[in-house]
């Protein structure tokens, strides 16, 4: 048989079939798509797209070098620093500028294993980890050790052993924290020449005081001989020479006493000096009263304020009386003076025998103080002297009153006269005091006899009546000296004149109960204002005997007070803690200020101070309140109308028409 022939590369056996051609030309149509896709879109046309705020340079331009040159120098550093040389005493330039800048620095903590510290960590690492080996293979041997002996000795009554763990406590922190004392800075400013005057002057003191120190010596030796009489008076000179009991060192403390005060109560002092109630803008006739300071000392707290008082010379110092309005709690009683640089403690006290009722200053001799007592007697006192007594004292061989003197008036003292004061009392009298030289004489300018109306309306015999009426209050008129009123308990206000003394000008009765104040007006003279326990506070033109106006505050009215500042404003307060102040210009109905000061204890005392917006209340546990007045309540001193007693007086008369117009 003939050998089979192999097929060669490029030939096909006989054997194999035939490819069919016509399918793979169908399998390759869609592979010659997908190429005239890629050529078409390669033949698409390329368009270079340039911004419109591009340069247009020539090729000139283009194919210029431009170098840039790099320096060491840094551009942010200052090119010429001058500094002082204080060895030839000029300025010089400094010749070597630092010229180094950090653009970017971080601290690493990575180290070359090459490096000494790289070293020495690595060796440190490996004792570490040779030490943690042996403490394992320690263990490990001590593991075995005690699984070998508890193999050796086994619990033949299959004893457990059992641990337990007792709760601890949790641990408290407790901390407190006190509050940090009060800190001032002081600074000041001195010269060399200050400086050699104290140096000097020290000096001189110090030799003065070696020369005595050696003049006492002699002194002692000399006296020693005589006997010990000598010892005790240089003792005496001693004790009189030491400085903690001078003049200087007290008014020292009172001046660092007043310093400290208004730097603990720095917000109450600002608000005295720059308060200002944004809200009467918004409230034409409202206002607000702010309150202040609290007078109040220890041994004060079980007594009722009987009186206020200001100093005509010094605004900000006022007398307080306290006594008792009970006449089945009477005690000893006691004067302070206050001053509102000071509110923690009174500059001096004074004490007396009986109940203050009323205190009254000197107009023109600011240090004479004069009061009436719950047993009738007057005193004067001098507050200037250290000695605390009175400089004059009524007894009864000089015209005492026997029942309690309700208030005291002091007249203002001519150049030809001697210096006199009124009061009056329970018993019926209005005295004249009269202060001479050598004692103090009485005169009795008016007795209030019982008013007719009053012994028509009461059936009772005439014995009932033999007596004088209670006088209560009084007010003497500022234009016409001869001119007063007098409020009694019967109800009853009476117009006196010092010249007819035998009977009364006129009567006014429309209060029902006690008139507790009465007060003229300080602007206009025809008018004045009264205070009952009926609750009604009215009023007056004193050629009417009707009042103008009426005002009932649901309560007994306990004093009253004009405002030194207006014509038209009034303040009143009430048993039941409030206080009211009223502007007849305002509303004629209404008070514009209405304000509880207290819940518990009754006000007995309301006054004015005569040169600042405030106002200041007295209650019965010895506490005296100052209140600032809101702007509503005092535009006549901010405007400055205060001092127009012209134009003040017009705006009481145009009141005063209005409600006679009225009746």
């Amino acid at each position: 048989m003939p050998p089979k022939k192999k097929p060669g590369k490029g030939k096909k056996a006989a054997d194999t079939p035939e490819p069919d051609h016509a399918g793979d030309e169908q399998e390759k149509t869609p592979v010659n798509t997908s190429a005239s896709l890629f050529s078409a879109v390669s033949e698409v046309e390329r368009k270079v797209v340039k911004p419109p705020n591009q340069l247009d340079l020539t090729e000139e331009e283009l194919s210029t070098e431009i170098l840039t040159v790099l320096k060491s120098a840094n551009p942010q550093a200052p090119k010429s620093i001058v500094r002082y040389d204080f060895n030839e005493q000029c300025f010089k330039p400094e010749a070597m500028v630092d010229q180094f800048t950090i653009h970017y620095r971080t601290d690493g903590w990575l180290l070359h294993k090459e490096s000494e510290e790289g070293k020495q960590q690595i060796e440190a690492k490996k004792k570490e980890e040779a030490a943690i080996e042996d403490f394992k293979a320690a263990i490990s041997k001590a593991t075995e050790a005690d699984e070998q002996e508890a193999k050796q000795y086994r619990n033949q009554f299959n004893f457990t052993e059992r641990a337990a763990q007792t709760y601890n406590q949790g641990t408290r922190d407790r901390m407190a924290a006190t509050e940090p004392p009060t800190v001032l800075t002081y600074s000041g400013s001195t010269t060399q020449w200050d400086i050699y005057d104290a140096y000097m002057k020290d000096q001189a003191a110090q030799q003065l005081q070696n020369e005595s120190r050696s003049t006492r010596t002699r002194a002692g030796s000399d006296k020693k001989k005589a006997g010990d009489g000598g010892d005790d008076a240089s003792k005496q000179k001693e004790k009189g020479k030491d400085i903690m009991h001078t003049e200087e060192m007290s008014a020292a403390a009172k001046i660092t006493e007043r310093v400290l005060n208004q730097n603990t109560n720095e917000d109450i002092t600002q608000d005295f000096k720059y308060w200002y109630d944004q809200a009467d803008k918004f409230r034409e006739n409202e206002g607000t009263l702010l309150p202040l300071w609290k007078f109040v000392n220890d041994k004060t707290k079980k007594r009722n304020v009987t009186s206020i008082c200001w100093n005509p010379e010094y605004p900000d110092m006022f007398a307080v009386g306290f006594g008792s309005f009970d006449f089945t709690k009477q005690g000893r009683g006691m004067i302070c003076c206050y001053s509102l640089k000071n509110p923690s403690f009174p500059e001096f006290m004074l004490y007396t025998e009986s109940g203050v009722m009323c205190l009254d200053f000197h107009p023109q001799q600011s240090s004479l103080l004069a009061c009436g007592l719950y047993d009738g007697t007057v005193q004067v006192y001098d507050i200037r002297n250290k000695v605390r007594t009175p400089i004059f004292q009524s007894t009864a061989r000089t015209g005492k009153h026997t029942d309690p003197v309700w208030q005291i008036f002091w007249e203002e003292a001519d150049l030809n006269k001697w210096m006199q004061f009124y009061s009056i009392s329970s018993d019926g009298r209005v005295t004249l005091w009269t202060l001479t030289k050598a004692e103090l004489l009485y005169e009795d300018i008016m007795e209030l006899q019982p008013h007719a109306q009053a012994l028509a309306s009461v059936e009772a015999d005439s014995a009932q009546f033999s007596r004088l009426e209670s006088g209560c209050c009084f007010d003497f008129n500022r234009l016409s000296d001869h001119l007063f009123i007098v409020g009694t308990e019967e109800g009853v206000i009476h117009k006196c004149s010092k010249s007819y003394n035998s009977q009364y000008l006129e009567n006014y009765t429309e209060h029902g109960m006690s008139v507790y104040a009465v007060k003229w007006n300080p602007f206009l003279s025809t008018v004045f204002l009264s205070a009952s326990a009926d609750w009604q506070v009215k009023v007056w033109d004193h050629n009417h005997s009707k009042s103008l106006y009426s005002f009932d505050l649901n309560a007994p009215v306990a004093d009253i007070a004009w405002a030194p500042y207006s014509s038209t404003v009034f303040a009143a307060i009430s048993s039941d803690g409030k206080v009211l102040v009223y502007d007849l210009k305002m509303n004629r109905n209404q008070p514009i200020c209405e304000q509880k000061i207290s819940k518990k204890p009754r006000l007995t005392k309301v006054c004015f101070n005569p040169h600042s917006p405030v106002l200041l209340v007295g209650d019965e546990r010895g506490c005296v309140t100052s209140l600032k007045l809101s702007p509503n309540l005092r535009k006549a001193l901010d405007k400055g109308e205060s001092k127009d007693n012209k134009a003040q007086a017009d705006n009481m008369k145009q009141i005063v028409e209005i409600a006679l117009k009225q009746q």
